[in-house]
């Protein structure tokens, strides 16, 4: 059955700096695959967006940045959503899908900082900003000696606070800094040995209604076969050990030749308690298998009685 692309699409996105950014970058896309198409941004403010004074963790999650977005779709007024992968909840809403994940951008935090080279470099008691629960897990497990203070809002709201003086250094996403051209604002970059990525970091993914056959057919183009297979195994680490903004949790999947690794963390949010664990599989595997693999060898190692004793809470 042949399936004709759509003449118009209304893309919805964020209004923050980046997400117009990502909505655009979606946007000029298109058009060279159909230039005769119609686009339009329809620009949204999530409930993420207007509760900066508190941790994701404790207003529900990153899904807060995607709600209205699927609202917009379910309602016809937009036909697609772009987001950061990292920001989709694990366990997508019925009736909606990912019909296209983007070639991966940097994937790897980044180090911040107007006075110090780098983490070694901070003195005890200095104040580092990071709003990720992931990010902290692995900053008190080593620097035990630094204060971890929350740190929210836009890119360029977090470079603000740390230009006042508010922080000695904040920790961003490298792809972040990247896509907006502050790419000279990273100090350093953190590997992934050191600071080990959020799950879906670096990757944009179009969300579309899942009935929508000619919207799924015409994003086809876009989808990064090795960038997908990679989310997709770092997704499943997640969603079998109940990841999500309240959960100190990192997954970073890597293809090289024929090959396919997956490495994996959970922690307890002070760092005191941590696991690990990596996975090196054939590229021609399940993604999905690799990522319930590497989550039953942390599960082996300890990672439901850290989870267990998060106030009950399931990063």
């Amino acid at each position: 059955m042949t399936v004709n692309h759509p003449t118009r699409i209304v893309v919805a996105t964020r209004e923050s700096a980046l997400a117009m950014w990502q909505a655009r970058h979606i946007e000029a896309r298109l058009k060279v695959l159909y230039p005769a198409m119609q686009t339009q941004l329809l620009g949204m403010t999530t409930e993420g967006d207007r509760v900066l004074g508190t941790s994701l963790a404790k207003i529900g999650g990153k899904g807060l940045f995607i709600k209205e977005l699927e609202l917009a779709l379910e309602s016809g007024q937009a036909d697609i959503a772009v987001h950061s992968m990292k920001d989709v909840p694990m366990n997508l809403e019925a009736g909606f899908s990912i019909a296209a994940i983007t070639e991966r951008e940097d994937p790897r935090d980044a180090f911040v900082s107007n006075e110090f080279r780098d983490l070694e470099s901070l003195p005890p008691g200095s104040v580092i900003g990071t709003s990720s629960l992931r990010r902290e897990s692995q900053l008190r497990a080593r620097f035990a000696h630094l204060r971890v203070e929350p740190l929210r809002g836009n890119v360029q709201t977090r470079l603000r606070k740390l230009d006042e003086g508010q922080y000695a250094a904040i920790i961003l996403a490298a792809a972040g800094l990247k896509r907006l051209g502050l790419a000279a604002r990273i100090t350093r970059i953190l590997e992934p040995t050191y600071s080990l990525p959020a799950v879906g970091q670096g990757a944009l993914g179009i969300e579309c209604r899942a009935d929508r056959a000619d919207m799924i057919a015409a994003l086809a183009p876009l989808n990064d076969p090795d960038t997908r297979w990679c989310v997709e195994a770092e997704r499943a680490l997640s969603r079998a050990l109940a990841g999500s903004c309240q959960v100190p949790l990192g997954g970073f999947a890597e293809i090289s030749g024929g090959s396919a690794r997956l490495r994996g963390f959970v922690a307890s949010p002070d760092g005191s308690r941590m696991v690990c664990d990596d996975i090196t599989v054939p590229r021609s595997g399940m993604p999905q298998e690799l990522g319930n693999a590497v989550a039953q060898r942390l599960i082996a190692k300890g990672a439901r009685e850290i989870l267990a004793g998060l106030d009950g809470q399931p990063e």
